[in-house]
């Protein structure tokens, strides 16, 4: 069977520090795959994806039958492309071992410059911190309490999307590793680094 593929922009656009918001939908959008175990797969997963191809991932929400995660590249060797082909077919492989799998293709959207403005960017993010509410999962204003929604920037396990004061200290790291990338630097007492 001849399966339709997404239409995607030229490559350039997905390298370098391209933000691209990704959406991977669950195969038929069969739902009971959601589970802690395999929360913490898909961290895993993420984690090395975001190591391995120089990426940040300054939100991601895992709904019953489908993820969202925004994605920006940390340097100008960064190919999102090549980030995606790594990570989808591990997560795949994840979820076949419990009965489902993935779409055939992901879903994306290059933010452009306007959408990359901080106020924009950080509208957008909420947009997908705000899903869990959007699918009645848990009430108005209450999704900061969604077991299922993190974030992952490089070397910082703590961070945590919906912290006081998150958007300025995540602007300040993704700034440093931008300029020093995954290098060690010297922290302040706290050993925060930054």
């Amino acid at each position: 069977m001849k399966r339709d593929h997404l239409k995607r922009l030229p490559r350039q656009y997905y390298q370098g520090e391209a933000i691209v918001h990704w959406t991977i939908t669950a195969r038929d959008r069969k739902v009971g795959w959601l589970r802690s175990t395999f929360y913490y797969r898909f961290r895993e997963l993420l984690t090395h994806t975001i190591f391995r191809y120089g990426l940040a991932c300054p939100i991601f929400c895992l709904m019953p039958d489908h993820v969202h995660m925004i994605w920006m590249g940390l340097y100008s060797g960064c190919d999102q492309i090549n980030a995606m082909k790594h990570f989808r077919p591990r997560c795949n492989e994840s979820l076949e071992k419990i009965g489902f799998g993935l779409q055939d293709q992901a879903y994306d959207h290059v933010l452009t410059d306007e959408e990359r403005i901080a106020a924009s960017f950080q509208r957008l993010c909420d947009y997908v911190a705000r899903n869990p509410e959007r699918g009645g999962i848990v009430d108005s204003d209450r999704f900061a309490e969604y077991r299922f929604t993190g974030c992952i920037v490089p070397g910082y396990p703590e961070l945590k999307p919906f912290a006081v004061g998150f958007w300025d200290r995540f602007d300040r790291i993704v700034s440093r590793l931008k300029k020093q990338g995954m290098q060690q630097w010297k922290t302040d007492d706290s050993g925060r680094g930054e």
